[in-house]
């Protein structure tokens, strides 16, 4: 008996570990993303002045995917301190009512800039340039969108790939993202795709 209790409160204790904070707003959060007016030139004026790029993620209240991404993905510490020392990410409800500047002017809500930008799964995460001249909307001004939940190792090789300007090469991800797979194998690391 004393047994399973141990291991109770031990499995009780892992799992409290893992869960990520929900907002009230039913998002998940990370205390690391960044709370701005969704001003979208403002907010990558922000990031550049501080030496990392925009990254907008739309997620919605009850997504499952988006919870594995905050509880499997953005809790690894090879993820999490890439993506904090490079990115400014702010978070966009699917479904949510807060006021967006878009990059060409316009005023939307988030639920209509979901549609404006076409945004058809959660979580979707959107790479934004470094500038941009504000004649384009966001939608047709990201240098790279990941629609969906990935594990750990396609995630960070995107957020590495659009650190490194990777879509300006001719190396576009999918080639990268495999070039890496081959790099951490042969390295003897474990592929986590």
């Amino acid at each position: 008996m004393r047994i399973f209790l141990a291991v109770t409160v031990l499995l009780a204790g892992i799992t409290g570990a893992l869960a990520s904070e929900v907002g009230d707003d039913g998002l998940h959060k990370q205390a690391w993303f960044a709370t701005t007016f969704r001003d979208i030139q403002e907010d990558m004026a922000t990031a550049k002045a501080e030496g990392k790029r925009l990254a907008l993620i739309f997620e919605q209240r009850g997504c499952i995917y988006c919870r594995q991404v905050h509880e499997q993905v953005l809790t690894d510490p090879e993820v999490r301190d890439f993506i904090k020392a490079n990115y400014m990410v702010v978070q966009y409800n699917l479904y949510g009512d807060e006021e967006v500047t878009d990059l060409d002017g316009e005023t939307l809500t988030e639920k209509t800039a979901a549609r404006k930008w076409r945004v058809t799964f959660t979580p979707t995460i959107f790479f934004m340039p470094e500038e941009t001249n504000g004649k384009k909307d966001v939608g047709a001004s990201t240098v790279a969108v990941m629609p969906g939940a990935f594990r750990k190792g396609t995630f960070l090789d995107m957020f590495q790939w659009v650190h490194k300007k990777g879509y300006e090469t001719d190396e576009g991800f999918q080639r990268y993202h495999a070039r890496r797979i081959v790099e951490r194998r042969e390295a003897g690391e474990k592929n986590t795709d």
